[in-house]
């Protein structure tokens, strides 16, 4: 029993630290948001629902947020099919897995600005593809001054995680013993068969894993945005980090709080129901 204790006292110790830093850094923090999403951004005067409803009747806000909910519906789903095709691919390799995967890897340690050198090298009005379709005789496209935006922020995200999803998907495609795929091809089951049958239940936990760390880098797309179309880029990809970012400008504390608790609620949800979602399941 004190043996027990005394490991029970190691463990929260250990975890001590931890918990402190979470406390101090994240909780106490957005607990004052919250606070402050109550609150004028000047005067600190209590306000009640104001600033929520001066978000929601915001026309940048809506915009923003419905670019930023489409944007990740869209993406989300393609990253993950795309990555895990990729992963199952590269793990059937005999010969140059090591350098495909190392390949697949770069854009993850490429920084944002070399990213945005690659965008205008590609996408400029007189950018590589624009010069490529003017030489087929067809007309050049404003990429990143029309609807075509928003399709370029959707690759920049794919071709900047699709390696390191891949190698999540490769790390659950290694926990699958063999064996099992040896018994199934004896009873006469094919590749795509085993597929179904044996290696996608298997990587439902992998599945939730990427799925939470693909939504929550799905964010992180704003940095390349911004460098390349500035505060107000074309409407299809302005994001709502764009409209924080602005109302930042404008010393409006208020309307930043009452969005951000908005936004995390909305994050927190979907987290949870895919939570439920993937319990149900297993």
């Amino acid at each position: 029993m004190r043996q027990k204790k005394r490991q029970r006292m190691a463990g929260i110790l250990f975890l001590l630290p931890g918990f402190a830093g979470v406390i101090s850094f994240t909780l106490l923090p957005f607990l004052e948001v919250i606070r402050r999403s109550f609150q004028s951004a000047v005067t600190a005067e209590w306000v009640g629902l104001k600033n929520y409803r001066e978000v929601f009747t915001n026309t940048a806000f809506r915009i923003a947020a419905a670019n930023t909910l489409r944007f990740t519906f869209i993406c989300i789903p393609i990253l993950i099919v795309l990555s895990l095709f990729l992963a199952v691919v590269l793990q059937k390799l005999r010969m140059g897995k090591n350098a495909l995967k190392s390949m697949f890897l770069v854009p993850v340690a490429v920084p944002a600005a070399s990213v945005v050198l690659v965008w205008k090298a590609l996408f400029h009005s007189n950018g590589l593809i624009n010069g490529l379709l003017s030489g087929m005789g067809l007309p050049a496209v404003s990429w990143m001054n029309s609807d075509a935006a928003f399709a370029v922020l959707v690759i920049s995200y794919l071709w900047k995680n699709i390696g390191y999803d891949m190698v999540l998907w490769l790390a659950g495609l290694s926990g699958i013993p063999e064996p099992i795929y040896e018994a199934a091809r004896v009873d006469g089951a094919g590749e795509w068969m085993c597929f179904v049958k044996i290696t996608l239940p298997n990587l439902k936990p992998t599945l939730y894993t990427i799925s939470v760390l693909s939504f929550l880098n799905s964010f992180k797309v704003f940095r390349e945005a911004w460098l390349v179309g500035g505060d107000y880029p074309h409407q299809s990809m302005y994001l709502i980090q764009h409209l924080y970012n602005n109302w930042f400008r404008e010393l409006s504390f208020d309307k930043i709080a009452a969005a951000a608790v908005l936004n995390s609620a909305v994050v927190f949800v979907l987290i949870l129901l895919l939570r439920r979602a993937w319990d149900s399941e297993v």
